[in-house]
């Protein structure tokens, strides 16, 4: 029998024994970078993300730990559910809030129930205090995001609503050097992805990847000042603070790698990615100025580069784009579950999202004539 308890910020709990039931490798699920997201101001009840996050304990030993998230908006999620909201006002019911486990602000598949056991084993348990909190909250519903397959099975095995997406990921398959992996395109594709990198060094661009250990202070703050103009231009400002970056250049350096584009002796842009044993994962990017090919060259081809040169065996390069399929990016399966308080609504959603699943597979399948290697 489990024992469930609720804390209200990270700060709550141990780092040892969260980082003992989540590991360290994950870099999202790590300690350091969900505390930075609350220490930093950038997820608090004031911007819309109330954390209820759930500690499971056997016999006073902890056993799984589970972020959870009472949310008043779906700003930051990837997994968009407004028609959802919108359609609980058309019938005068409430939404939000919500309960939410995710990664706030990062749309990265991977564990979502951190445990020294099987994570799927506790899924009975975290979905029955779920259940209860929503009753206590007036929740409408709860969305785990971004799940790792282990956990979708054990949610689908509980009857959720299942929902499909893509993203669009590149796999090593141990290629010796950029120039390796091209040979395994067709001519036109090959040579298309020369041009972009070669206008890039014509405009006078040169680049530069540092690792976290090495990041200064000043090209935090000048890749800060470009992650922030990206959102400015759609008239807004970006979810995170600089002092979230701050802290995760502290805590955890090891696991960032920041590239940095030059021209004439500055910085016009920025691209700041986190990193486990195996996988690259692209984040955060901005400009400040505009040059032709330079977001492929700082967000993809660079990325694909350090993994060959360091042997990572994925990229995962972040939400959307599916123009990144003709630049080698494969398209794959991302899963999330929902469990709607409503009986109508589950339903009705339930139906929605299995008719989604069925156009979802056929994009995938088609978008697999669109990738551009060789055929043999």
């Amino acid at each position: 029998m489990l024992e469930l308890r609720i804390h209200n910020a990270l700060a709550e709990i141990d780092p040892a024994v969260w980082n003992r039931l989540c590991g360290t490798d994950y870099p999202f699920l790590r300690y350091d970078f969900l505390e930075a997201l609350e220490s930093s101001g950038s997820v608090t009840p004031d911007t819309g993300w109330q954390p209820l996050h759930l500690i499971a304990f056997r016999h006073s030993e902890a056993v799984a730990a589970m972020p959870l998230y009472l949310k008043s908006h779906s700003w930051g999620e990837y997994v968009f559910d407004w028609s959802w909201a919108d359609a609980y006002q058309r019938h005068g019911l409430d939404y939000y809030p919500k309960l939410l486990t995710a990664i706030p602000f990062t749309p990265a598949s991977g564990p979502r129930i951190g445990s020294r056991e099987a994570p799927e084993r506790h899924v009975d348990a975290m979905l029955d205090a779920v259940q209860q909190l929503a009753e206590r909250f007036g929740a409408s519903s709860w969305h785990g995001l971004f799940v790792e397959p282990a956990t979708r099975d054990a949610l689908q095995h509980r009857h959720l609503c299942m929902r499909l997406g893509t993203q669009y990921h590149w796999f090593n398959d141990g290629y010796r050097s950029f120039d390796h992996f091209l040979e395994q395109l067709a001519s036109r594709k090959r040579k298309n992805i020369r041009r972009e990198r070669q206008k890039v060094a014509e405009q006078q661009i040169r680049m530069k990847r540092i690792e976290g250990p090495h990041i200064s202070e000043q090209q935090l703050a000048e890749f800060y000042d470009f992650y922030q103009s990206t959102y400015l231009k759609r008239g807004r400002r970006g979810y995170l603070t600089l002092a979230f970056f701050q802290t995760l250049l502290a805590r955890m350096p090891e696991q960032l790698l920041l590239v940095i584009a030059e021209r004439e002796g500055r910085a016009v842009a920025g691209a700041l990615s986190l990193k486990s044993a195996s996988t690259l994962y692209g984040r955060y990017w901005g400009c400040r100025e505009d040059h032709d090919s330079l977001h492929f060259e700082t967000c993809y081809y660079q990325g694909i580069e350090y993994c060959i040169e360091n042997g990572l065996t994925r990229f995962d390069p972040g939400a959307q784009g599916e123009h990144k399929i003709q630049r080698g990016f494969r398209p794959i399966e991302t899963w999330s579950g929902h469990w709607i308080r409503h009986p109508g609504f589950a339903d009705a959603i339930r139906r929605a999202v299995d008719e989604e699943q069925q156009l979802m597979r056929e994009q995938i399948e088609a978008m697999q004539d669109w990738l551009p290697f060789r055929r043999s």
